[in-house]
Order: structure tokens, then C-alpha cells, then sequence
């Protein structure tokens, strides 16, 4: 995901619980798929922020026919 400076202001920022509630998993598999690398995110501070982008991209990459 390649984000360049002018684009990086329309670039929505989620906080780990949201990530989770979006995609209904607890933080903690958050926090795995982040450090396993299969979801980027920005460290600020102790915590991550996911950009809203990367998380959508994930699930639509995630699905498969079943059947």
C-alpha cells in the first residue's frame, strides 16, 4: 500500500478496537495480524493506528466460494 504525502491527508486512521469490531475478532488477532505483517500499520506512541484502506482491502482479499 503505497500512500503519497498529498494522499496521506485523506487517509482514515482506526485504532486497533476498531479494526476488531469491524472485523468482528478480538484485538488481540488484531495485534497478531499486525505484527505478523499481514495487516500494515503506523505505530504512534504504544499504540497502532490501521488505515481504513488496508483493513478493507484485507477482508475483500480474505473471501472465497465455498461449495
Amino acid at each position: 500500500m503505497s500512500i503519497s504525502s498529498e494522499g496521506l491527508r485523506e487517509v482514515r486512521f482506526l485504532t486497533v478496537a476498531e479494526v476488531a469490531a469491524v472485523m468482528r475478532v478480538s484485538k488481540m488477532t488484531v495485534y497478531r495480524m499486525v505484527h505478523a505483517g499481514e495487516l500494515p500499520a503506523v505505530r504512534v506512541g504504544r499504540s497502532f493506528r490501521v488505515p481504513e484502506q488496508a483493513v478493507q482491502d484485507y477482508l475483500k482479499g480474505a473471501f472465497f466460494e465455498a461449495g
